[in-house]
């Protein structure tokens, strides 16, 4: 419908001249007076029953300036939940394995096997829901850790816990593949580097406050508990998403790239590469942080140390939000290079208490933006292909987190803790040097505007 454009009052933007199209007489300007006495056919009081209105209602804004905190906050815990429930074995390894009557290399699978469920489901699964709407798929993946968590915390048996843990990680495998995205439809451009930070800083809030919490816990009550913990704690989220978290479709078929074209792409590869050697590094200590403790004679200081790690993280993901839309490359080699040197200072130093705390202080402020760092990186280099980026970055940081309690469990074996922190400083290496070559992509060293 065509309106005329002599009217002073004309709206700047075509939306806008909506409301207008429901009043009785569009061949006129709309009016101050709500009689029609200029029309030179009627005499009488218009026909209609419903006058004009006396004010007009705004359209909705499709650009908002400012970011849904109540909505993102419950990304963030979603995320909070996810992280939680994969990392939260690391803090009770000794009390699980006591219980399921096996080893603490055997119990520390368990983080194992839910990276396996989330590498081996995480890009079919984000294929074959892509048209979903995504707020139903998100709740169906938190229902997933509810209902994983429940079996972990009532199971006696090693083969159902293990199971137990395998489903939540295919729930973590359709969180992962979505959170990010989600928190970027959520917010305008010029903020999305924003929006991904506050949902990712679940992560560190389940390091610095969930596993210590958790494994007090543990001590306290017992093992079980904790995880009976994160089921009502997931209960309690799956109402926050229904009520305030806005819904989103999906991608109509045949939208989403295949996911090898999106390693084409340049920057892409050296991002994933990163991505996958980096978390390995990590894993390999994380999974065992309670049994290394125990090495160097404080496991009873367990929770205090992992209390700090997260504080550590905190301010590193603080530091990162504020800073990773003109520092991405930057704020990339110094994480890289604080958790080099917290390997190192652990690798020959660790004899002493305060040194041990003060590298784990280095760790969480090299580790702690990590996922935000990356999955930025891998959104920003993937472009159009974003999403498959994003699918396949989720893929290899479940398959590091596997491979990394498999190989820590190997060392364990073989050479015991010492053997940690010299694997990490070797991973290092090569992670340094991708980074440190990727300067126009993957890692450049201005982001463009569209980035931003």
């Amino acid at each position: 419908m065509t309106t005329t454009d002599h009217t002073p009052t004309a709206p700047a933007h075509p939306a806008a001249t909506h409301p207008a199209t429901t009043h009785p007489a569009p061949t006129t300007p709309a009016a101050a007076h709500p009689a029609a006495t200029h029309n030179p056919t009627t005499t009488p009081p218009p026909t209609t029953a419903t006058p004009p209105p006396t004010t007009a209602t705004p359209p909705p804004d499709p650009h908002p300036q400012k970011l849904p905190l109540a909505a993102l906050l419950a990304l963030a815990t979603a995320v909070f939940i996810t992280s939680l429930t994969e990392t939260l074995p690391a803090g009770l390894l000794p009390a699980m394995s006591a219980d399921l009557g096996v080893s603490e290399s055997a119990t520390g699978q368990t983080v194992t096997i839910y990276a396996v469920g989330t590498a081996l489901t995480a890009i079919p699964l984000t294929a074959a829901t892509a048209g979903w709407r995504r707020k139903r798929l998100l709740l169906m993946a938190m229902a997933g850790f509810a209902a994983a968590n429940t079996v972990t915390a009532v199971s006696g048996d090693y083969i159902l816990t293990m199971a137990a843990r395998f489903i939540a990680g295919v729930a973590a495998g359709l969180a992962w593949a979505l959170l990010a995205g989600y928190a970027r439809r959520m917010a305008p451009v010029h903020l999305q580097g924003k929006a991904i930070a506050i949902a990712m800083a679940g992560i560190p809030v389940a390091l610095s406050l969930g596993v210590p919490a958790g494994t007090y816990l543990g001590k306290l009550l017992s093992w079980q508990v904790a995880f009976l913990v994160m089921t009502g704690l997931t209960v309690g989220l799956l109402a926050w998403i229904a009520a305030l978290v806005p819904d989103y479709p999906g991608r109509p078929r045949g939208a989403t790239p295949p996911m090898l074209r999106a390693l084409r792409v340049p920057g892409v590869t050296p991002v994933l590469f990163v991505t996958l050697v980096f978390v390995l590094a990590h894993t390999v200590l994380y999974t065992y942080i309670a049994t290394y403790l125990d090495g160097l004679g404080m496991g009873g200081s367990t929770d205090l140390v992992l209390l700090v790690f997260g504080a550590a993280s905190l301010l590193s993901i603080w530091i990162v939000g504020t800073l990773i839309h003109r520092r991405l490359r930057a704020l990339t080699l110094a994480a890289v290079l604080l958790v080099g040197v917290a390997a190192a200072v652990l690798a020959t130093l660790s004899d002493s208490p305060a040194l041990v705390y003060a590298a784990v202080t280095l760790w969480g402020l090299g580790w702690g933006g990590a996922p935000t760092l990356l999955q930025t990186a891998a959104g920003d280099a993937g472009g159009d292909a974003a999403d498959a980026a994003q699918a396949m970055l989720v893929t290899l940081w479940n398959v590091a987190m596997a491979a990394g309690g498999v190989i820590g469990g190997v060392l364990l074996g073989l050479a015991g803790t010492s053997a940690f922190p010299w694997t990490i400083l070797l991973l290092l290496v090569p992670v340094l040097l991708v980074v440190v070559i990727s300067r126009t992509h993957g890692f450049p060293a201005r982001r463009t505007a569209t980035d931003q």
